[in-house]
């Protein structure tokens, strides 16, 4: 019985050590300091020229799906006119299709063609991809297209997401103990790839679990005696290519800015941009525009000070793919109850890449929005995603902000756990790009030249109570891939 009594206090002893030591690394890996870099706000800059860009896919009035493109036809130009440097940011940049089928743009192969060429025909250029590693499954595939930009001599910074806070603590508490030494490996997969062709080890399920990623979307190059920044939620992702999105490109001092911001990531990652940072640009006169680059949680503090401090009158427009994050709810609600003018566009979050969703989390804020009186609008899709993240706020003493870039309204995205770059434009509304966005959002919102851009809330409204709570959990502690 006493040999019994202490070889159960043993058990007891190493269990509770097992417990504190999962809790631990998990409050670690939540709270740990954030690498140099990550998480700034540049000052506001001139700029010396600044477009607004759309992707839009809608169906026409024979009920046919059309789409008009544009935001990659402009990254390929300005990949092939550059001569001294390229860097790329880009989350999604493979041909996985998961379950969907159809007749996509070869996004993948075109960005790898561009690069490759823009090399061989400048040889002296320095080109630096920034990646996630999710493009290889984590270590676990070998893409022929990365295979082909490494032997082209371009540099691939594969982001090292162990450097980030854990989007998911319940699982990387223990990932990190039992699994992260392991590494991975692209040979001997015997499992099938979740996310298209091949197999990978169960390795790769096991660091897909921990759901943190560079979701980042950027691209700087020189342009002339200039230098041009391009910030957007679109991704070289052949099963993309028919998605809603949305672009900003920039001449000025913002776009070095970018570049440093990018340079924080190659070097946190085990990389170098071998590049010396561009001399700022004297300052531009024009009709007064400015922009910051954002990162992470101060995407979110700049959405919050938007609205926070927006007029009985002003006018504030949402396009967002995921919109959940509580307090950014809670901020579009008062703002609306003291009479601003809200509008709000969602994707019903109905499809994912062939796969039917249930509508989380976008219904169910959505609901809370609708009681609250918030006008809401749900994208049209067909297969495709609304995948714009975007908010533009028309003041009725004239000023305008617009806010757009690689961040959902979610905590995941807002909260310093994913890698994020928005951009910040400030004008009047009258500012061409101004303009157009809010033409973008009219499109979408009127349905205007009998095409089918979005439908009525009540379309896909959702009370479910077990939804609600479910999606207030994902939410709430990271178990979800919002």
């Amino acid at each position: 019985m006493a040999i019994g009594n202490s070889v159960g206090k043993k058990c007891s002893r190493l269990l509770l050590l097992a417990l504190l030591a999962y809790l631990g690394m998990a409050l670690y890996q939540t709270f740990k300091p954030l690498p140099p870099g990550i998480n700034t706000a540049t000052p506001l800059r001139p700029v010396g020229e600044a477009t607004f860009l759309g992707d839009v896919t809608y169906l026409d009035k024979w009920g046919e799906r059309q789409s008009e493109q544009v935001i990659f036809d402009e990254i390929l130009r300005l990949i092939g006119q550059a001569n001294r440097l390229i860097v790329l940011d880009m989350f999604l940049f493979n041909d996985f299709s998961g379950a969907a089928s159809g007749d996509f743009r070869p996004l993948s192969a075109e960005l790898t063609r561009a690069l490759t060429q823009r090399k061989d025909q400048m040889p002296g250029l320095e080109v630096v991809l920034i990646t996630d590693p999710l493009n290889t499954l984590y270590g676990g595939l070998e893409p022929d297209h990365l295979k082909a930009l490494r032997a082209a001599g371009i540099k691939i910074a594969m982001t090292d997401l162990t450097e980030l806070r854990a989007s998911n603590p319940l699982w990387s508490g223990l990932w990190y103990w039992c699994c992260s030494w392991l590494g991975n490996s692209a040979k001997g997969g015997w499992l099938p790839n979740p996310l298209g062709k091949g197999e990978v080890t169960l390795r790769s399920y096991l660091q897909l679990l921990n759901f943190n990623a560079n979701h980042r979307k950027t691209l700087v190059v020189d342009s002339g005696d200039s230098w041009v920044g391009l910030v957007t939620s679109a991704n070289p992702h052949d099963a993309s290519s028919a998605h809603d999105n949305v672009a900003l490109r920039f001449t000025g001092e913002a776009a070095i800015d970018l570049l440093e911001s990018e340079r924080a990531v190659v070097e946190m990652s085990g990389g170098s941009i071998d590049f010396d940072t561009p001399a700022l640009e004297t300052t531009v006169e024009g009709d007064g525009l400015r922009m910051q680059i954002l990162t992470e949680s101060r995407i979110r503090n700049a959405l919050r000070i938007s609205i926070d401090s927006a007029e009985p009158g002003d006018r504030i427009d949402i396009a967002v793919f995921y919109f959940s994050h509580r307090d950014l709810l809670a901020s579009v609600i008062a703002a609306h109850e003291r009479g601003v003018r809200i509008r709000v566009l969602l994707d019903p979050n109905k499809d994912a890449f062939g796969i039917e969703k249930n509508g989380i989390p976008n219904r169910q804020a959505a609901a809370d929005l609708d009681k609250a009186g918030v006008p809401v609008r749900w994208c049209a899709t067909l297969g495709e995603q609304c995948h714009t993240k975007m908010l533009l706020k028309r003041s009725l003493s004239g000023d305008a902000a617009l806010i757009l870039g690689s961040a959902n309204f979610t905590r995941r995205n807002l909260d310093n756990l994913n890698l994020e770059t928005s951009v910040r434009l400030k004008g009047n509304t009258q500012t061409a790009a101004i303009v157009d966005a809010t033409n973008y959002f009219k499109r979408y919102w009127r349905n205007s030249q009998r095409k089918l851009h979005s439908l009525p809330y009540s379309i896909h409204a959702d009370t479910s109570s077990p939804r609600y709570w479910l999606y207030r959990l994902m939410e709430s502690t990271g178990l979800s891939t919002f």
